[in-house]
């Protein structure tokens, strides 16, 4: 049998990052469904938590699972969940983006924390100003411009 421990801290967005989960009773709500729908389905999320405009989830990645597997089980089913219970006052749809990066074992409980304090954080800081701090931390806008031309 072979072990694997293989973190990924997920973030992504609500279309064209509209504030659709609007009151932390709806996040929570959101995001305990997020928590119990991937177990049952064998997707192990660590943490889960968000704001009005996106999620953060810390995933820790099965045998056969895939970063995209993962990430459009997660968000497909949570979308469709969320419109099927009417949650929001429009039809709820996540951007097709997102981000997904490693996460060594010596970094958990910080990146839990981070994710943890969601809430806080972004009341000193927009999701934009959060989502540009990730590009420049881990060298996305770089990546792309070499492999992506």
């Amino acid at each position: 049998m072979p072990y694997i421990k293989v973190y990924l801290h997920f973030v992504w967005s609500t279309k064209n990052r509209i504030p659709f989960l609007n009151s932390p009773e709806l996040r929570r709500k959101v995001w305990q469904h997020i928590e119990e729908n991937a177990r049952s389905k064998g997707i192990f999320v660590d943490f889960v938590n968000g704001h009005a405009d996106h999620c953060h989830c810390l995933v820790s990645l099965g045998v056969d699972q895939t970063i995209q597997k993962v990430i459009n089980l997660i968000k497909g089913e949570s979308s469709y969940w969320i419109n099927k219970n009417k949650l929001t006052a429009h039809k709820f749809e996540w951007q097709d983006d997102y981000f997904a990066v490693s996460v060594s074992e010596s970094n958990l409980d910080r990146v839990r924390d981070y994710i943890k304090n969601q809430e806080e954080h972004h009341r000193k800081k927009s999701f934009q100003e959060e989502y540009e701090q990730f590009i420049k931390k881990y060298n996305f806008k770089k990546f792309q411009d070499e492999h992506l031309g």
